[in-house]
């Protein structure tokens, strides 16, 4: 029968509300007034920063000035002035083949890779979609919409040409086929359409171009092809020259063909541009195709030729290059990036006038670069969009909304230093659009860490991003110049200097960062540059302690694992040798006291901004490299940094540069701690000897896995465990393992320390057959675990021993090292030397706290705060809350000093004071509330200038605050509630009485990937994030569920990494390697998005057209009109094929009323205000017309005057 467990029962009664245990401590919560409710909550998507993933295409309209992207997903991304951009989806998703604007319209067109074409409305914040045209029986190659025109030229991949009104978007009957467009006599299919372009003087006249290298000139009114150009390469673009008389083709084999219209028989020119010119004047050596080429004509000058391509074929491994031609001089432009579409921009949208082009727009896989034609050398624009984020990969994310007012102006000011020289001095050309006038002003700042060890700091105000300061971490390490110069000692094969977490103070700008080669730097915000000759440097050796042996017997005694409550873990508690700890490698050759990184040895020069205060470097430990780290957290008013990872945590002192505590995990857990000692059935241990068990079958077969190697493992351990008995006093305990003997791995016996890494190169490969063994194992036992139930808990013991018997080979004891000081503290247990080898007897007060857990215990979140360490305690005293993978969360007590220079003397005293509460799942975040339910951030020291003059530090100083807050006793029984959040659950707590008030069950099938205490209109709330796509929202205290959207499924753990909430209902992510998507789940910023977003749409006069001449209109030398409606409507051309194209009415006209009538209530005010100012401005236009009128009249009674005067006089008598 199925095993009984009441704990499970209690615990799916309890789930069925969202409060599901209120204890009497309940009565404080139930008299916070909650004025959060579902109203205030609302999900939707604001902005998107960045530069597009995959771009695929790019269109400019030169009257707008807007610069539309498409992407290979199809994502379409909008250009305008700095600060205004536009996101927009194709729902189909296919590639973006080819935009057009209908210039100084308002529109665009998309043609995508699935045969279908879309007009946009961009007149509105949001465009959407108006018409849709899907094609069925042929594939699009390619699209041309002349200037000013409604008629959409569509060449495919059979050869044919269609024609759609982009009013109505239908097809025109009027269709241009293949083989009436080239020779009767050709034989072959000429293949796709390639390009198309009407004479610039002449719009009856269609120039096609087929991939085989046929060009037809075709006369639109006499339905026939004028003159046919034929070559012998492959097609790849056509340009014109402005008075329609010649045309550039660029070819396959790097060449460029020159052709005048009215002679078609051969090429007026042939040129390769990279090509060697062979001697004897036979064809240039072919190079690689010309993928493009603009040929743009200027009043005073030579023209301009830009191609891409071409280069010759022995420029291996050459970078992506632009081309420029003008007049004899020919420039190559070198791109970090292959080359996707570029653009010349021109001061004319007219194609028969001169062009005048000023610059060229180049988009490249990773990147936008503008150049200036304009300038000698063509040097680039500086731009002005977020489009850096992907300079180096994001590694993680931190987003803060409403911060403090000087912190961006200070940023920036450090900032502007840092940027390039060389850039053009013209301004950005493209600055379309206008900015939203949104009602946000509070300051938001993004702070992204990257994969070369960089950190960017992003002004995110008002739905724009900016970069405003860039700090390179790498700096403070040495380079290793070669590949055969890279340290040994790396745990990572690439990017070894990659950010994994952050922690950042606002106030104090007190900056903390941890790497993924287990290093953690500090760091200090001056104005100042300054030079550091010697970079403070702190060595830890962490190394996890878990013991198969370590506690006694069920009946005995427990043996303590911490001091006592009271008592300090404080370096300075003992007196300890100065010994300088360098890194070795032992007798077989293991790394051991080595870090990952080399600190740079040689000074450092540190500019303006943030400046190295200490560096904190995990070493290796007898050949076992450190773990990284999981957690990190920083608090300037105590000048303490924490960090965590699989093996335990570390306390640090910036200020007095020592380690205060390195400890285990399993270290934090309390003597007498319930958690530790849950058992996980209730029924009694099985005592199995160290022979063939007796057990079932699946027992007997389990116990084979336990080979006698797998007895060796432990029996090592469990002698050097026996050499440390339980009567080692306190200060014993506390002896650093550097400076004497009493540490195992410092031991003398060399023999015995041979054998111990021997072990673990075994144990390595061992573990990998019991995994799999075990796996097989699992599925038999699933089978039959109906009808044996014991065999489940049987198995699960196997594999919590083995687990122990695995990480034994861990064994040794922690160690720091300084590279000035080495003063340490360390507890260790002592643990009970009459142990068995073979009894699978084990105390919950083991390494591995209970038998369910199957992993290294983590740290995975940190609290500084101010609170009540102990249930007895009524006076508030600075704390450190630890969470955990397992969910435990434990209270560490601070004893600091009160301040001043006694602070930099006097120790930092640490207690540990057991487990706080038990949560299901890994801990993300906590936080504490005041009996009013507001947030009781952690305490912090005002930002002063480490370098500044000592005028101004004495002014400073004025105004810090003391390190911890002064003792205030308690009001009423519980003062303070702790909010506690898992990936499964979250629970809040009374303090000091840690009982708990509420719990909510979060998920159960699923698990949350972030979590966060912010505040939103006026109070605070949990917001969560869930693996499932899930963002929710729980009030507080009562745990309400107040926002449940299903928004985004996990898909990339690219999201999973840079997920994070922040105050004011603001969320962002990286959606893409180079792109990221903020969100909001505010119901008032929903409501202003309209408001808030840029307008990409502004009226502007279309420029006059170029004036023909006074010969050119007398002979018809002008350009020559079209009247296409009369040519391509239905009157004329017929009805299309309905199976051709199917027509689909696009969302875009509800869409645009939707996004006119967000919020009713607004609207309303806001017609009645337009009103108002309506009837103004018709009463002010009354009485202006007024006036008019009576100027007129008085004008036209002075005619009349004068027309009498002078009616009878002759010529002379004037």
């Amino acid at each position: 029968m199925k095993k009984f467990n009441i704990r499970k029962v209690l615990d799916g009664l309890t789930a069925s509300s969202s409060s599901a245990a209120h204890s009497g401590g309940s009565r404080e919560s139930d008299a916070v007034q909650e004025t959060l409710q579902s109203e205030h909550f609302q999900l939707c998507k604001t902005v998107r920063h960045g530069f597009p993933y995959q771009p695929s295409s790019m269109a400019f309209d030169p009257v707008q000035k807007i610069l539309a992207i498409g992407t290979q997903n199809g994502a379409l991304r909008l250009f305008g002035r700095a600060g205004v951009e536009c996101y927009c989806q194709h729902e189909s998703g296919a590639a973006i083949i080819q935009l057009q604007f209908l210039i100084n319209e308002g529109a665009l067109v998309s043609a995508l890779a699935d045969d279908s074409i879309h007009l946009w409305n961009l007149r509105q914040k949001i465009p959407a979609i108006l018409h849709s045209l899907k094609f069925s029986r042929e594939r699009i190659t390619y699209c041309h919409l002349p200037f000013q025109s409604k008629w959409l030229y569509i060449g495919t991949e059979r050869g044919n040409i269609h024609i759609v009104n982009v009013e109505s978007f239908t097809l025109s009957g009027y269709v241009i086929m293949w083989n009436k467009a080239i020779e009767l006599s050709t034989k072959t299919h000429p293949g796709p359409v390639v390009h198309i372009s009407d004479n610039p003087m002449d719009e009856g006249k269609l120039l096609i171009g087929f991939e085989c290298g046929v060009v037809v000139l075709w006369d639109l009114k006499c339905k026939k092809a004028d003159y046919r150009y034929t070559y012998d390469e492959a097609i790849h673009s056509v340009a014109w020259h402005h008075e329609g008389k010649q045309f550039v083709c660029s070819h396959s084999d790097g060449s460029l063909t020159t052709w005048n219209v009215r002679a078609p028989a051969k090429a007026a020119q042939i040129i390769t541009p990279h090509g060697k010119q062979p001697k004897d004047g036979k064809k240039p050596e072919p190079c690689k195709p010309i993928l493009k080429v603009e040929y743009k004509t200027t009043r005073a000058g030579d023209p301009f030729m830009v191609l891409s391509g071409g280069l010759s074929y022995d420029t291996v491994g050459r970078r992506a290059c632009l081309t420029v031609m003008h007049g004899k001089s020919t420039t190559v432009l070198e791109m970090d990036y292959p080359i996707v579409d570029f653009l010349t921009l021109c001061e004319t949208p007219y194609p028969n006038d001169f062009q005048e082009p000023y610059a060229v727009v180049v988009l490249l896989e990773k990147d936008l670069v503008l150049i200036d034609l304009g300038q000698i050398g063509y040097p680039i624009f500086e731009n002005p969009y977020p489009l850096t984020i992907h300079e180096s990969p994001v590694t993680c994310c931190e987003y803060f909304a409403d911060c403090p007012a000087e912190l961006i102006p200070a940023l920036y000011s450090v900032g502007s230093r840092q940027k390039r020289q060389g850039y053009s001095k013209k301004e950005w050309p493209m600055n379309g659009g206008n900015w939203g006038q949104g009602t946000q002003s509070y300051p938001e700042i993004i702070i992204t860490g990257h994969a070369d060890g960089s950190i960017k700091f992003w002004d995110a105000s008002a739905l724009m991003l900016q970069v405003l300061y860039k700090l390179k971490t790498a700096k403070v390490f040495e380079r290793a110049r070669g590949k055969e110069e890279k340290p040994s000692t790396d745990i990572v094969d690439e990017d070894p200097f990659a950010i994994q977490t952050l922690s950042w103070c606002p106030e104090s700008r007190m900056l903390c960062v941890a790497g993924v080669s287990a290093h953690v730097i500090v760091y200090r915000f001056s104005k100042q540059e300054v030079t550091t000759e010697v970079v403070q440097l702190l060595e830890v050796r962490m190394q996890c302690e878990f013991s198969c042996v370590d506690s006694p017997d069920p009946g005995g005694e427990q043996t303590p694992t911490l001091p006592t409550p009271g008592a300090s873990s404080s370096p300075q508690e003992t007196d300890l040798p100065t010994q300088h700890s360098t890194g070795s490698n032992s007798s077989d050759g293991h790394r051991d006291n080595l870090p990952c990184l080399q600190v740079r040895s040689s000074p450092l020069k540190q500019s303006p901004g943030y400046q190295v205060e200490l560096v904190i470097q995990l070493v290796w430990v007898s050949g076992e490299p450190p773990q990284q780290i999981t957690s990190l957290a920083i608090n300037s008013s105590y000048g303490l940094v924490v960090f965590g990872n699989s093996n335990g945590l570390g306390v640090v002192d910036y200020l007095q540069k020592t380690l205060l505590l390195n400890m285990g995990t399993p270290e934090l857990y309390s003597p007498s701690d319930p958690y530790q000692r849950q058992p996980c059935s209730p029924r009694k241990a099985r005592q199995l000897s160290g022979d063939k068990p007796n057990g079932t079958s699946y027992m007997s077969r389990l116990s084979y896995l336990y080979t006698e190697s797998v007895k060796k493992l432990r029996s090592p351990h469990l002698r050097l465990s026996e050499s440390n008995d339980g009567s080692n006093t306190t200060e014993d305990r506390c002896k650093s393992p550097t400076s004497g003997s009493t540490s195992p791995c410092n031991s003398d016996d060399e023999r015995k320390q041979k054998f111990i890494e021997k072990v673990k190169f075994k144990g390595r490969r061992f573990s990998k057959t019991v995994a799999n063994d075990f796996a097989k194992m699992s599925r038999k036992i699933s089978q039959t675990s109906e009808q044996k139930p014991d065999l489940e808990e049987g198995f699960q013991r196997w594999c919590s021993l083995t687990y122990k018997s695995i990480n034994c080979m861990n064994k040794g004891q922690a160690a720091s090292r300084m590279s000035q000081k080495a003063d340490v503290c360390r507890t260790k247990s002592a643990p009970d030397s009459h142990a068995k080898d073979n009894s699978f007897t084990r105390s919950r007060s083991s390494s591995v706290t209970s038998i369910e857990r199957e992993s290294r215990e983590a740290i995975s979140a940190f609290l500084f705060c101010e609170s009540f360490p102990r249930k007895t305690d009524s006076v508030l005293s600075p704390c450190l809350l630890v969470g955990t993978t397992q969910g435990s969360v434990m209270m560490v007590a601070l004893s600091l000093s009160p301040g001043g220079d006694s602070r930099l003397q006097q120790p930092v005293g640490i207690s540990s004071c057991g487990t706080l509460v038990k949560l299901k799942g890994g801990i993300l975040t906590m936080a504490l509330l005041d009996s009013t339910a507001t947030l009781l951030p952690p305490s912090y020291e005002p930002w002063y200038d480490p370098n500044a003059s000592d005028e101004e530090k004495e002014k400073e100083k004025s105004r810090r605050r003391r390190p911890a807050s002064p003792p205030s006793s308690q009001e009423g029984p519980d003062p303070q509630f702790a909010v506690l959040c898992s990936e499964k659950q979250a629970k809040v707590v009374a303090m000091p009485s840690q009982t708990r008030i509420h719990k909510h069950n979060i998920t159960e099938s699923s698990f949350l990937l972030r979590a966060d205490v912010v505040l939103m209109a006026g109070e605070n709330c949990i917001a969560c994030f869930c693996a499932n796509g899930h963002i929710m929202t729980l009030s507080l205290p009562s745990l309400r569920p107040l926002l449940d959207v299903n928004y985004l499924p996990l898909t990339d753990m690219r999201i999973a990494r840079t997920f994070c909430f922040s105050n004011l209902g603001q969320a962002l992510y990286l959606t893409s390697p180079t792109e990221f998507q903020r969100i909001t789940y505010s119901q008032e910023t929903c409501n202003n998005l309209q408001e808030m977003l840029s307008e990409l749409f502004t009226p502007v006069e279309t420029p006059e057209a170029p004036n023909r001449g006074f010969f050119k209109g007398l002979f018809g030398g002008g350009a020559q009109s079209l009247d296409r409606e009369d040519l391509f409507g239905e009157t004329t051309a017929g009805k299309a094929s309905r199976s051709l194209a199917q027509h689909i009415p696009g969302p875009g006209g509800m869409e645009g009323m939707k996004g006119a009538a967000s919020g009713v209530v607004g609207d309303l005010a806001r017609a009645r205000i337009a009103l108002d100012e309506r009837g103004q401005k018709l009463g002010e236009l009354d009485e202006r017309t007024a006036a008019m009128m009576a100027s007129a009249d008085s004008f036209s009674r002075h005619a009349h005057d004068m027309m009498l005067k002078y009616k009878d006089k002759k010529w002379y008598q004037l």
